[in-house]
């Protein structure tokens, strides 16, 4: 076989070159299917974290280099199949694709997942699609808010009515029955923030009600600041507004903060770390996870990050400088299963996960 593939293909026989075609997709089912089964091992173990990558998703798409979409598709499989193994079986012998198992692996069960991928075997991409929807059906009508554009050469400012964005014939959940009506719609872009040029971007949502009621006030109230009442400019200021509280709450961030540290009980006295000591530990770590790992490389992650302490607090670790630093969660939590060792940590996020759904039931009651 090697050696038929060196061949150049201009040589090939149609038949020898159909049948070598049909081989090689067979080799790829293979290969796909034991990459994601080692996908699933490596994120089984969390062995990107000591590599210095925040998440599996993270090492798939900067260290292994994968687009985030291939990325995605095969993290999703491989989670689903340590419960469902048919999954690797089926995408071995090719009876499915990766696509269509990524979409169908959020509705599996035990109950259903033999009969699932039974009726999915052999479907295209678009076909299981309907499946999915057909088991999960969608708002049929969900709203979106964008920015239209204007005329050439002008601004384009919203009106009120024109929050709402009324093209229905973007959205893959509209009815079958309101689709037949409907012009043939466009590719579905699954993006939800869609870059147009350098500097600006395509915010896509859906709005209730509330939400648009919550904006018109909103517009009224902000008049004097946003005169047009420009909706990226009224949004822009509001998460602004939002961004300088929470900041200030989590991080320690003030508009006159104390230059040093000077005169701040950093004795661990209490779990609450001084906002002095996080303002400067975000200065000094950059608002980024301060991991390393043993090649020098640093972790990438600036989001959800959380204060770690090096010398534990339960172990008597104070609040100075020298002792907390920023860190992911994924790193953090290695560092706390380092500390206090893995089955107590995962006691810990255990109970954390069923008073979390106890509080959900509480107030859906």
């Amino acid at each position: 076989m090697d050696s038929e593939i060196t061949r150049p293909l201009q040589f090939s026989s149609d038949d020898e070159l159909l049948r070598r075609l049909a081989e090689l997709v067979s080799q790829s089912c293979r290969v796909e299917a034991d990459l994601v089964a080692h996908i699933g091992e490596v994120d089984e173990r969390r062995l990107y974290a000591r590599q210095a990558f925040p998440s599996m998703f993270a090492y798939c798409t900067e260290h292994l280099h994968l687009s985030e979409a291939e990325a995605y598709r095969r993290i999703t499989v491989a989670r689903a199949a340590r419960q469902f193994p048919a999954l690797l079986d089926r995408l071995r012998d090719g009876r499915l694709h990766l696509s269509g198992l990524a979409r169908l692996a959020p509705l599996l069960t035990a109950l259903n997942c033999e009969a699932l991928l039974e009726r999915a075997t052999h479907l295209t991409t678009r076909q299981i699609e309907h499946l999915v929807v057909e088991l999960q059906p969608r708002p049929d009508v969900p709203a979106t808010i964008r920015r239209l554009p204007g005329k050439r050469g002008e601004p384009s400012l919203l009106s009120a009515p024109e929050l709402v964005a009324r093209r229905v014939e973007e959205q893959p959940s509209v009815a079958p029955a309101a689709r037949q009506a409907l012009p043939t719609p466009p590719s579905p872009r699954p993006a939800v923030v869609q870059p147009l040029a350098a500097a600006r971007y395509k915010v896509q949502f859906t709005a209730s009600t509330e939400l648009r009621d919550k904006l018109e006030r909103l517009r009224a109230l902000m008049r004097p600041e946003v005169p047009d009442g420009d909706l990226a400019a009224l949004i822009e200021r509001a998460v602004t507004d939002t961004l300088d509280r929470l900041e200030a709450r989590r991080f320690g961030k003030a508009v006159a903060p104390r230059k040093t540290l000077a005169g701040t009980d950093t004795s661990g006295g209490g779990r609450h770390v001084p906002a002095s000591v996080r303002r400067a530990v975000c200065e000094r770590d950059g608002e980024r996870c301060r991991f390393v790992d043993e090649q020098g490389r640093r972790c990438s992650e600036r989001h959800r990050l959380e204060f770690h302490h090096r010398l534990p607090f339960g172990m008597g670790g104070d609040h100075s400088l020298a002792n907390v630093s920023l860190l992911c969660p994924q790193h953090n939590r290695s560092f706390a299963e380092r500390d206090f060792g893995r089955s107590a940590i995962r006691r810990h996020f255990s109970r954390e996960v069923r008073a979390s759904r106890l509080h959900d039931e509480r107030r859906a009651e």
